[in-house]
């Protein structure tokens, strides 16, 4: 009969693939601690987090005290499936791993680092402040490298990341600051795999020409949701492919990003991108780039430069099999929705679909991006069941480039207050401001309407539909792509019908 706290048994297999029999422990860290403790409880606490990630086997939980700890942290030692290392912030106190004052080595660097390990979960930390002034030196608040699998980081707060180096310009070129939030980097022939990045907060972080939050290269299967991503000057979440991290598979891939709340992301105070402030609003909130079947769902992306952009960098290379739905976009400077490679130069988008999506008033700056931009070498995608209601512009769609082949366009619903014989389409490089002469000159949205959607409040930003929407039961019933539920939890198909938009009535 246990007199304490039961001890919990793990099993991990060393290389000879003899079983070990491990009784899980716990290890304590507090800023009043000591290294040369034992670590096994809070009054015999270790100093360093270190220490403890050191020290802890399969099984094992450390948990670290409130306060703040001004130290890297490097987890190398991997957990098993069914004993997994957990790192954890102590009960309801706050751990706080603080870079002030710390270099960034190897050129690039995270606060915190997980290397070629599996099996880890990092959560409840607020990880901030590591910052340089060193040209291509590239800090990171908490990155994943390597090759490995099951890695979890939930509920951390990441913030004041910075690359504040001086910007140096190569022709037109503006370049020399590199930071992230969160970086997941499969740079292996063995893919990163089964990553979860959920529940974290990153925000007021100087990126250069990076990202808030990315997966890139070879990483296979990963779940990123609700996180709060926000006041970023450069990208927000970030899908990538094709850019030599991994020598082969180089390519995120086969991915949920859902339930995630992404704003306030520029570049026009970004010196990476030209003298502050700049007119380059190229800042997605959510930016596919290479990245291959991901299912993009149930997010909120406004007052972004670009809402979420599925496209890709690199010439011969494509962005395929993504699939866009249920998700809210408004607000956003330059576009709602846009896909293609942005200049000539680029590479494709294909095989994606765009379903059931809100969008509403982006384009706010008159850069004439509409509300859904097809850029460059778009080829057999969908774009159906969406609202689309236009800003003062009017423009509703924005295409042109000819090499556009494939895409099915219908069911959707247009508004704006130039209304149907003032609103504008521009297909394949022409341009139509007349609904019905749009239609019939391209054969797209033969199914749609031009109707106000009725919003139940659209001055408070509420953009669910009241029961007399003209979106309700207007849909095509995609059932196998627009997903089981939509933005709010409602059940997305009921009978034979289906409602456009991102919010289901019934």
């Amino acid at each position: 009969m246990a007199t304490a706290a039961a001890t919990a048994i793990s099993t991990f297999q060393f290389a000879g693939n003899e079983s070990i029999v491990h009784a899980s422990s716990s290890y304590y860290v507090s800023p009043t601690g000591s290294d040369s403790n034992s670590g096994t409880s809070t009054g015999s606490a270790f100093k360093t987090i270190q220490k403890a990630a050191n020290t802890a086997a399969p099984g094992d939980t450390v948990y670290v005290r409130g306060g703040t700890y001004n130290q890297k942290l490097k987890i190398t030692k991997s957990g098993t499936a069914a004993a997994p290392i957990i790192f954890q912030s102590y009960s309801n106190e706050k751990a706080v791993i603080d870079g002030s004052g710390l270099k960034v080595s190897d050129q690039s660097e995270g606060l915190v680092e997980i290397s070629n390990a599996s099996n880890i979960k990092f959560k409840g930390f607020e990880v901030r402040n590591f910052k340089t002034s060193v040209y291509d030196e590239v800090p990171m608040g908490i990155s994943i490298f390597g090759s490995g699998s099951n890695i979890e980081l939930s509920g951390n707060k990441v913030h004041r990341i910075e690359s504040n180096a001086k910007v140096r310009r190569d022709g037109d070129d503006w370049s020399g600051r590199n930071a992230h939030g969160i970086a997941v980097y499969g740079t292996e022939s063995t893919a990163l795999k089964n990553i979860t990045i959920t529940g974290n907060e990153l925000s007021n972080l100087v990126l250069g020409s990076s990202e808030a939050l990315v997966l890139n290269g070879n990483v296979d299967t990963f779940k990123v949701t609700n996180n709060l991503v926000h006041d970023n000057d450069n990208i927000g979440i970030d899908i990538i492919g094709f850019e030599g991290t991994a020598p082969q598979n180089d390519q995120a891939r086969n991915g949920l990003v859902s339930g995630n709340t992404v704003y306030n992301t520029t570049a026009t105070k970004n010196p990476s991108y030209g003298p502050v402030p700049n007119d380059q609003y190229s800042a997605g909130g959510i930016y596919v780039d290479g990245g291959k079947n991901v299912v993009i769902e149930r997010n909120k992306s406004y007052n972004n430069d670009i809402g979420v952009e599925l496209a890709s960098e690199h010439q011969g290379k494509s962005t395929s099999g993504i699939t866009l739905r249920n998700n809210l976009i408004y607000g956003n400077s330059y576009t709602g929705i846009a896909i293609g490679g942005y200049d000539t130069a680029r590479g494709s988008t294909v095989d994606s679909k765009i379903v059931n999506n809100t969008l509403v008033q982006n384009d706010t700056i008159g850069y004439e991006g509409g509300q859904i931009l097809l850029q460059y070498d778009t080829r057999n995608n969908i774009i159906k069941n969406n609202i689309l209601v236009a800003s003062s512009s009017n423009i509703m769609i924005q295409n042109q480039y000819a090499k556009n082949s494939g895409n099915v366009v219908n069911f959707n619903l247009y508004y704006g207050t130039g209304g149907a014989n003032g609103s504008e389409w521009t297909w394949k490089n022409s341009t139509y401001k007349n609904f019905a002469a749009y239609k019939k000159a391209t054969k797209n949205d033969a199914n749609s309407v031009f109707a106000n959607p009725l919003f139940v409040n659209a001055a408070a930003r509420d953009y669910r539909l009241n029961t007399s929407s003209p979106a309700i039961n207007k849909g095509e019933k995609l059932t196998a792509i627009i997903g089981a539920t939509d933005l709010a939890g409602k059940a997305r198909v009921a009978g034979s019908s289906v409602d456009i938009g991102a919010y289901e009535v019934k």
